[in-house]
């Protein structure tokens, strides 16, 4: 994808920029663009007229004129693509196109995509193999490797062990879990509360355990075998992971930085079933089987292999969409029926106004889908 993004707009009061082909937009006042020029940026993504993607650009720019003012809304970014085309992009906060935002528990769902790749290439045999085959040489003495934890187990956050983010009593709770040296070790040490596969919380312990199964299975870091086998081939440049055990392993459970149009790449790539510039990067098998429900977390939220999939409303009905969920607002929103994806960032952590952008999904983007 090579296309040069259009023009660039000026600034919307303090802070906001307009990178698409809606129109005119009223009320320009500052003479400097809050992003940097197409050429500066690594590989913008085609973008058109929302016309040209059967989307109703009125609406779309509705979306950004309604909101209130940006230190009240706290969004970082908007962008929607439909059909490969990028048609809104939008900044606030001091935020442009060439700023990493750390998208938080969103990365997990792009940890899913690397252990689908790693599947796929037999480095790790099946989602059925216990856990203690591929970390069990690592930590001998970990109770929980004997028990019949499984990678799937860890994928659904499954496996039992006595870890619940959402529960700050949690032994395994995450803020307990940085405070130590080992982040895999931790988790590993924890007691079981449940059977494996009989109950699902929220335990990030289990997704950076994953990260090290990659790790010891490429026999590479993991942003090496992130930028071999997925960035790379995505025209992601730059992307930085957060590191603990005083450096030796990442951060596969959060605090991953990448630009807005890195996390539309990866709804890009869902969407077209792994595929990417006529390349399969991830197995389609992968991405149907990551992406639909397998449990629910606390017996509430659906939940697949790292990813949220959920209804979304569209004239009347419910279409299926998928999600990439992170603290603050960041999420990646994957509507396949509708050939749509949205991308939001956003400052508002622990706060319910992270959740504005379902009501902008609902309100405006998937209303604006003129033709399925």
């Amino acid at each position: 994808m090579t296309s040069a993004l259009p023009a660039k707009l000026k600034n919307i009061g303090h802070a906001l920029m307009l990178l698409f082909v809606l129109g005119s937009v009223q009320g320009c006042s500052s003479p400097e663009p809050l992003v940097r020029a197409a050429d500066e940026l690594s590989a913008p993504l085609p973008s058109a007229p929302p016309s040209e993607v059967e989307m109703d650009g009125a609406l779309l720019r509705q979306a950004v004129s309604d909101l209130p003012p940006e230190s009240e809304h706290g969004l970082r970014s908007m962008l929607v693509m439909r059909r490969g085309k990028l048609v809104l992009e939008a900044y606030w906060n001091g935020r442009d196109g060439n700023v990493q935002q750390d998208i938080r528990s969103a990365t997990k769902s792009v940890t899913s995509l690397l252990l689908g790749i790693a599947v796929d290439r037999g480095l790790v045999k099946s989602v059925q193999e216990p856990v203690r085959t591929y970390l069990g040489p690592i930590y001998p003495e970990s109770a929980l490797l004997k028990q019949n934890v499984t990678v799937e187990h860890l994928l659904t956050m499954r496996s039992g062990a006595a870890c619940n983010d959402h529960d700050g009593g949690s032994p395994g709770q995450e803020d307990k879990m940085y405070r130590e040296r080992d982040w895999v070790g931790f988790f590993l040490a924890l007691p079981m509360a449940n059977p494996a596969g009989e109950a699902a919380h929220y335990c990030t312990g289990g997704v950076v355990a994953l990260g090290r199964i990659l790790a010891a299975t490429s026999k590479a870091s993991v942003p090496e075998f992130a930028n071999n086998a997925l960035f790379d081939p995505l025209g992601i440049t730059g992307a930085r992971w957060s590191r603990f055990d005083d450096g030796r392993q990442t951060d596969t459970g959060g605090h991953l930085f990448l630009r807005p149009q890195d996390m539309l790449r990866i709804g890009q790539l869902v969407l077209q079933g792994g595929v990417w510039n006529g390349r399969q990067l991830v197995s389609r098998e992968w991405i149907e089987q990551s992406t639909r429900e397998h449990t629910r977390i606390d017996n509430r939220r659906p939940y697949g292999y790292l990813w949220w999939p959920q209804p979304a409303p569209y004239r009347g009905r419910q279409v299926r969409a998928i999600l990439a969920d992170g603290n603050g607002g960041q999420y990646i929103f994957v509507v396949p029926e509708l050939e749509l994806v949205a991308v939001f960032t956003g400052g508002n952590y622990n706060s319910r106004k992270a959740q504005r952008p379902f009501e902008i999904m609902s309100k405006y983007i998937l209303p604006a889908v003129q033709a399925p």
